[in-house]
This record gives structure tokens, sequence and C-alpha cells, in this order.
């Protein structure tokens, strides 16, 4: 079992990070922040995912205004994202924002800092300092020779350092790059250094695919060494794969569970249905429950419930047939044109009486 470093407890509106609560799954909308309606949509489609914080960006007056509407309009707290100037921050934590996330790099020096977080106490705000590999301060990128992981640690610090001496202590750190190997050794560092929460992920990672696999890898080796109290996985893709990419890197390891775990099988020459299709059905049809079942969707009925005993219901293919199952258990039997429709009743049974998933009561 993974032993969460315990970090300091901080808020953001009613969402407590750090401690040794678990992570925290965010997001970030890819809408214009000042569309409100298209903004508040894509940011219920998150919620009904799992996403616990938003975050969006805000580029300019109208925009920190659009944030009055759009909070009132959403059941998670919202992060404003601020880059170079400060009274953006500070009309955004006025309007509505629970949090400001703002990068040392570039938000300008102490009298800026003073006034953000003046703000922040008076409105009861978090602030992320989120230093990012591409906008470090000139001064550290001399000293060290380019974004490093030491000179992302020292910005990060540097800007700790300057929240404690205005008694400011409700934030959290992130040190984010596009290179996995630095992003970790950065995150690492820091962890021995401060007990500030920290916000982790790789950043500009790619599109779904690649960017999957290097938020997994690098985001899986600090979860397994205790370090993360919000993550946020970076896609160029819809921001609901985000999310759901979050939830399969915590569960994989334990961490969290949230919704049905899809199991399928590769399928192989003795598939002799369209399993492919029928699993992203599957999955379509259940992204949006809650309950953590474990769901099996195999290609061969000889060994497809033998293979997947310990999934709570599942279906398994053959020719031009199928059947459901339970606890590797036969159900019923169904043509493969009713597969997916019966399914879907038995997943509905199930969670009105999810008690009732042991097999020891089938049908």
């Amino acid at each position: 079992m993974i032993e969460k470093k315990k970090t300091k407890e901080i808020h953001v509106g009613n969402v407590i990070i750090g401690g040794k609560n678990p992570p925290v799954v965010q997001s970030m909308t890819k809408t214009d922040t000042r569309d409100v309606e298209a903004t508040v949509k894509q940011i219920h489609q998150l919620e009904a995912l799992g996403c616990e914080i938003i975050r969006v960006a805000v580029l300019d007056q109208d925009a920190s205004e659009a944030i009055r509407k759009i909070s009132k309009a959403i059941h998670i707290p919202l992060i404003a994202d601020i880059h170079f100037d400060p009274s953006l921050a500070i009309e955004s934590m006025k309007a509505g924002a629970k949090g400001v996330r703002i990068n040392p790099g570039n938000i300008g020096g102490l009298r800026s800092l003073k006034r953000i977080v003046e703000v922040a106490k008076a409105e009861d705000c978090a602030i992320r300092i989120g230093v990012n590999s591409g906008s470090i301060e000139k001064e550290l990128l001399k000293k060290y020779g380019g974004p490093v992981p030491d000179s992302m640690v020292e910005s990060a610090l540097g800007f700790v350092k300057v929240l404690e001496d205005l008694d400011f202590t409700n934030f959290k750190i992130s040190l984010k790059s596009s290179n996995v190997l630095d992003t970790i050794k950065a995150y690492e560092k820091i962890s021995h250094l401060t007990e500030y929460p920290l916000h982790i992920g790789i950043t500009e990672t790619g599109t779904l695919i690649p960017g999957t696999v290097k938020s997994s890898v690098g985001l899986g080796i600090l979860l397994m060494r205790g370090i993360g109290d919000t993550i946020r996985v970076s896609l160029c893709s819809q921001p609901h794969h985000e999310v759901v990419v979050a939830y399969e890197i915590l569960r994989a390891l334990e961490i969290r569970k949230r919704g049905p775990e899809i199991i399928a099988c590769p399928t192989c020459g003795r598939c002799e249905i369209d399993l492919v299709g029928l699993a992203e059905k599957v999955e379509a049809s259940l992204s949006y429950l809650d309950l953590p079942i474990k769901v099996a969707v195999m290609g061969c009925v000889v060994n497809g419930p033998g293979e997947a005993r310990e999934a709570d219901i599942g279906i398994a293919g053959g020719r031009g047939t199928g059947i459901i199952f339970k606890k590797g258990r036969l159900l019923k039997k169904v043509k493969e044109e009713d597969l997916l429709k019966e399914f879907l009743k038995e997943i509905t049974s199930v969670m009105e009486h999810p008690q009732d998933t042991s097999g020891r009561t089938d049908r």
C-alpha cells in the first residue's frame, strides 16, 4: 500500500487539500472564459465525471468578470489562471474565484504579490505557486544554465518565502515541465524541502495517446512515492479525457476508485464479434456512473468468464451470440444484437442493488 507523504492541509473553497487526504482531481477548461454559457456547460460535463476543482484562463478584465456568473452556476471551486497582470488575480478573487494560479516568473515584484495576498486573505482564497519550466526567472536560468529541476525548485522556494513573510500559508506548489524526468526530479527535491501540498502534473504532454503515456509514467512514479495532493493530466484533447485518465492512474495505483473499471481482452483470432466496438459502447454508456464496480468485456465465451472471474458483472461474445455473467457465473445467453441492451439492464440492476454482486444469488 502506498504511504502518502503528509503535507500541510489547505482549502480551495470547500475542498480540503493535503494532510493525509487522497489526491484531488482537477482539470482546466478549454473554452473562452468570456463565453459563460460554453464554459459552464464544459464544467458541468467535467463535474459529472468527478472533477473536483476547475481552472479557467483569465486573459483580460472581461474574463475575470465572467467568473462572477460562472462560479455561481457550477458546483466545484474555480481557480483563475493568471499571467503577467496581478490586477486580474485580484478581480477574479473578488468575482468568486476560490483560488488563483500565479507564476513567479511573470507575475511582477513584491508590490504586486502583496496586493494579491491581501485580497486572498480578505476573500479566503488559495494561491498556487505555479512554476513552469518555460517561464522561470531570467536570473535563475542564467545561474543554472536553463530550466532544470534546481532552477524550478529555487523559483518556487523563493516565492514560498515571500508568501510566508506576508503571513499567508493557504497555498500549494507545482513544478511542471514537459520533460518527465525533470518533473519527477523537481517534485522529489521540493517534497523534501517543504511541507506545503503539491499539485502534480506534466505540462504540454501532447495529444491523447502520448500525453496519457507521459502523464501516467510521470505522475504514477510520483504518486508511488507518496507525492501529490492535487493532480491534473494535461492533454491536447477534450477535457473529459483529462479527468478520466487521472482517475485511471489513481485506480491503477489503488489510491482512489471512482466509477466502473472496464476490463477488456485485447482480442485474438478466436473473437467472433465486434469486441472493440462493444467495449467502446460499454465504456461510453458507463462513463458517468460513480459506482466503483468492475466490468468485464470479453471476446471468448469459453475462457472469458473464467479470466474475468473477479469482475462484478461482464459479457463475453461468441458467434452471433454472447453471455452475461456475474463473478464468473452465467446469468443469461442473448443474441449479439441484443447483448449491449441486455447488459445495460443488468448494470442498472447492479446499481440499484450494489450489494448483490457476489454471485451468490444468480438468476
